[in-house]
């Protein structure tokens, strides 16, 4: 059975860091860290600030979900902007945004989205390493 976290936090700017502490606590407990760990708080912090900045819902709340079951770990993001679906755009070497999915696709395994009934959820797996598999004690144990 794989273990899950979600929570939310308010579409706002100074709340991304309140994600990233979370995330950072969960991947702790479940003792994964290293490379695999910056990896994920590098893709949520993107995905996650993306949430913030393009959904035009106001006094929305982003939702975020860690699940990790035996040899991956699926972080999801979500929000109520359900039309403005992601796009990786291509940024010339001056600008300053623009660049955050292609980042998460360098890091994650494999990412992607898909709108639900009353939101949009942008999604990456990352593939877990033999140490990290072993480094996870299933809850209840």
């Amino acid at each position: 059975m794989p273990d899950t976290t979600t929570f939310r936090i308010p579409k706002r700017r100074q709340h991304v860091s309140a994600a990233r502490q979370c995330i950072r606590k969960v991947l702790a407990d479940w003792g994964i860290t290293d490379e695999l760990a910056d990896a994920v708080l590098l893709s949520a912090n993107e995905l996650v600030t993306n949430a913030v900045t393009h959904c035009r819902t106001s006094y929305a709340q982003v939702r975020v979900t860690l699940t990790l079951q035996e040899t991956e770990l699926l972080l999801e993001v979500s929000d109520p902007g359900r039309d403005r679906l992601p796009r990786p755009q291509d940024s010339g070497p001056d600008e300053e945004r623009g660049r955050g999915l292609t980042l998460v696709e360098e890091l994650a395994d494999t990412w992607g989205h898909r709108q639900e009934t009353y939101a949009k959820c942008v999604w990456a797996r990352f593939m877990l390493t033999r140490e990290a598999e072993e480094a996870h004690v299933p809850a209840g144990l």
